[in-house]
Order: structure tokens, then sequence, then C-alpha cells
């Protein structure tokens, strides 16, 4: 006895496979809009509430001069010198 062209079993894997590749199409249609949403909003957004990147340069190179600075008190204290 032959199997028949179409047997459950495969018309479920089908239509399973086909609902996936609409929900993940779904989901990605939804992010892109996303992210459409939150570029125009930074887009809008005021000169004075957009992020400043160079704050944090600012900001690291006061940490990296704090860094130096324990640095050198910690090799005084290791050669013995008092500060």
């Amino acid at each position: 006895m032959t199997t028949p062209l179409f047997d459950p079993s495969i018309i479920t894997a089908g239509s399973s496979l086909i609902a996936v590749i609409v929900i993940a199409a779904a989901l990605l249609r939804a992010w892109q809009g996303w992210l459409d949403l939150k570029r125009h909003e930074l887009e809008r957004a005021p000169e004075d509430k957009r992020p400043d990147h160079g704050l944090a340069l600012g900001t690291a190179r006061i940490e990296m001069a704090d860094l130096k600075e324990r640095i050198r008190k910690l090799e005084a204290i290791a050669s013995g010198v008092e500060l």
C-alpha cells in the first residue's frame, strides 16, 4: 500500500512552517516600525534633550585621570614614600 501524497502529518508540518514564516515576517515589520518611530523621536527632540556624546568623553577623561592618580599613590605606598 502506498502512502497518500497529502498525508495529514505533511499538511500539518507545511502549515506550521507557513505560520512561522508569517509570524516572523510580521514581527520583523513591527520591529522596523518601532525603530523608525524611535528614529523620528530622536530627530524631533529639541537640541537640549538629545544625548551628548561629548559628555561621555569628558567623563571618561576624568575617570582616567582619577585612575592614574590612584596608581601613582599606590606606587608611592609600595616604594615606602609618604605623600
